[in-house]
């Protein structure tokens, strides 16, 4: 293998690959008949946009259904496909259907792209994937299109129904109702409000842990589709109840509703933790219920998904992890299996990384920006964990700003650890082997 085969590992190629959809987004949101003023949108505005749809992330710096026309909808709703179940994944389907064989380095990048620790059965799985988004995203389609067409009409409807079942089970939060409102209009609506949720928590389990579910019973759930349904189903359940309990009183988010809309809105606020979907005002909540906000979309969805964030299964291990360490353990036990030390080591090195980054951009924002450093520290964990929801200042970024979240939402998306090995080169077998003599440091 020559030089240059060696330097463009999948790492390398996945960024790559996502830079080059990124400016293809952004030059055809930049075209005439992307807005409907015909003057096409700003780069910097353009890269944004597309920056922050191919990350599935949701933050707008403009009003996507008053700022763009159908094509530049339909841009951005490709945008939020290829980024939700990936480019490679595909490259793969394109492949399959021409018949071509899928070689053993295409093999390498869809394990890297789909997060898998072997590339056995990476190619069923990307099949998986292309199966389960289409039919699970024109299933919810279906649904709103039948609920929405008494108020929009058939045609609307169908349209509508496409980009929020797309956008939701991509867990992108791009809305047409009106940006600034998102999906408020649809508190009350329990049709909705239920087919969002739904999608958003499977587009947020992963395609893994998706295709473990399809062939139970016949197959037993493995150890890593028990942990994500449980960890997703706990981190849903505690985030509804603190959100029900500090705004159930406040007449600025829930207060006003009724009882059981109070509880519906609770819950999908918290699911939301991995998408920008809003149906109260998110500015308007407590600073207490904002903190728990940010510590849900920080821990995010989970490995191999279309949601962002650490990751449910990091955020256990880091857990374990600690526990073990009180306790003075020498193994990390799940479910009566010890995880591997690399495991572990992984984990604490996403969220060291994480916590490093999101202290960084929020560190440069209090430069560029005047907004109170509680509303910035909001914005960066929502761009790194792609989440999308804000508190209302991504349209008034500085340009300066704007970059810093653009590069936020890439790095969340593309992965910091896949950035990493992006940026550097791996160690070669025989000095990875080496060890020198140990000696101690004092800890704590």
């Amino acid at each position: 293998m020559n030089r240059f085969g060696r330097l463009m590992t999948p790492s390398r190629i996945l960024v790559m690959g996502f830079i080059l959809f990124a400016i293809l987004g952004s030059t055809l949101l930049t075209l005439s008949i992307s807005t409907k003023d015909g003057g096409g949108l700003p780069l910097l505005d353009a890269v944004f946009t597309a920056t922050s749809a191919l990350s599935v992330t949701g933050l707008v710096v403009v009003d996507t259904a008053a700022t763009f026309t159908i094509f530049g909808q339909l841009v951005i709703l490709f945008l939020i496909q290829v980024g939700g179940i990936g480019f490679m994944t595909f490259a793969a389907m394109f492949a399959i259907m021409l018949g071509r064989r899928i070689t053993l380095r295409e093999r390498l990048l869809l394990k890297e792209a789909l997060n898998q620790v072997s590339t056995e059965g990476v190619v069923r799985l990307a099949k998986s994937v292309i199966s389960f988004s289409f039919i699970i995203e024109a299933v919810g389609c279906l649904i709103l299109t039948l609920r929405w067409a008494g108020d929009l009409g058939w045609g609307n409807a169908l349209y509508y129904g496409v980009f929020h079942a797309v956008s939701a089970f991509n867990n992108a939060g791009f809305a047409i109702f009106g940006q600034s409102s998102n999906l408020m209009s649809q508190v009350e609506d329990p049709v909705t409000n239920s087919v969002i949720m739904l999608m958003i928590i499977l587009g947020g389990l992963g395609f893994t842990v998706l295709a473990n579910l399809y062939t139970y019973p016949k197959k037993k759930l493995t150890l890593h589709s028990k942990t994500v349904m449980k960890v997703s189903g706990f981190l849903i359940v505690i985030g509804a109840g603190v959100i029900f309990l500090l705004e159930m009183t406040n007449p600025l988010t829930l207060g006003g509703l009724p009882a059981g809309t109070k509880v519906m809105a609770a819950f999908f606020q918290s699911v939301t933790r991995t998408c920008g979907f809003n149906t109260v005002d998110i500015a308007s909540m407590r600073d207490t219920t904002l903190l728990t906000m940010m510590v849900l979309m920080f821990i995010g969805a989970s490995p191999a998904s279309t949601g962002g964030g650490i990751k449910t299964t990091t955020f256990l291990a880091i857990v374990l992890s600690v526990l073990n360490t009180f306790q003075s353990h020498p193994h990390v036990v799940l479910g009566e299996r010890t995880l591997p030390k690399a495991d572990i080591q992984k984990a604490w090195a996403i969220t060291a990384l994480a916590i490093f980054m999101t202290f960084s951009m929020t560190s440069i924002l209090t430069i560029t920006e005047s907004a109170d450093v509680f509303v910035l520290l909001f914005e960066v964990i929502s761009a790194l964990a792609t989440v999308g929801l804000s508190l209302g200042i991504t349209p008034e970024l500085s340009a300066a700003g704007k970059v810093v979240i653009i590069v936020s939402m890439f790095m969340g998306r593309v992965g910091l650890l896949t950035l990493g090995f992006f940026l550097s080169q791996r160690a070669e077998k025989s000095a990875a082997d080496f060890k020198y003599p140990e000696e101690r440091i004092l800890i704590g």
